[in-house]
């Protein structure tokens, strides 16, 4: 479709940001093998990601929050959502039990269900970060495998694993909604850290810990500002370079 320098004018719009209308976005990555289907195509968008990228001055990502419940996942995403919608950037925030009141209600917590919670998760993070947007997840998502499966989904360079270190002993202190004192009285049964494994990442773009080395709690405001140094160091904040 051709769109006139006039019609640009009219409305108002920058045409620059729009130059590469046409072209097929470098960044897609491949879509999963459909096997003998015939009648499905994958389709590029019209508008390719740096182009949207270009008008928000920001770069698609997906933060990945894991660790063990407890640990501070969904306080610093949300602590760090804040500081970037402070500064206007674009930002989603996608946490493990908001998920599972809608999109992934039907699944229960079996190791089969688990996987299918991350992999259902993790194609919408794509979608997100795909269209430019910030984009954070908090999930348990204990099994190693089930994560590094999103990581080779989203586009090189734009998946950032975030490990909440923090030790069992600090997360049943905290026990928010008192899941560990279930568990331990044998009342919740598969609970990770407990009798369910959690597989720790082991080469994570970010590590997040509970305690300076001094013993001295670190609070989730410098926790998400660790992340935002981050994020800012690696060109997330800024627009696609010319």
């Amino acid at each position: 479709m051709q769109v006139s320098s006039s019609l640009f004018s009219k409305l108002g719009l920058l045409r620059p940001a729009f130059s590469s209308l046409g072209a097929v976005s470098r960044s897609m990555s491949t879509a999963y093998d459909i096997g003998a289907s015939t009648n499905i195509k994958w389709h590029e968008g019209a508008v390719p990601t740096e182009a949207k990228e270009a008008c928000m001055q920001q770069r698609g990502v997906v933060v990945w929050f894991t660790g063990l419940s407890g640990s501070g996942k969904s306080t610093v995403a949300c602590t760090l959502e804040h500081a970037l919608a402070e500064s206007g950037k674009v930002t989603a925030l996608l946490d493990g039990d908001n998920i599972r009141h809608g999109l992934n209600s039907n699944l229960g917590f079996s190791a089969t269900d688990r996987e299918e919670n991350i992999r259902r998760i993790g194609e919408v993070s794509k979608l997100f970060a795909d269209t430019g947007i910030i984009t954070l997840v908090s999930f348990i998502s204990p099994y190693r495998k089930d994560r590094d499966n999103v990581r080779s989904r989203v586009n090189p360079g734009r998946f950032v694993e975030v490990y909440m270190k923090v030790p069992i002993s600090i997360c049943e202190e905290r026990d928010p909604k008192g899941l560990y004192k279930k568990a331990r009285a044998g009342k919740l049964k598969g609970f990770t850290g407990i009798d369910d494994p959690y597989e720790e990442p082991t080469n994570p773009e970010v590590v997040i810990e509970a305690e300076t080395p001094e013993g001295k709690r670190i609070s989730p405001q410098e926790q998400a500002l660790q992340l935002l140094e981050f994020l800012k160091s690696k060109g997330f904040l800024t627009g696609p370079s010319k």
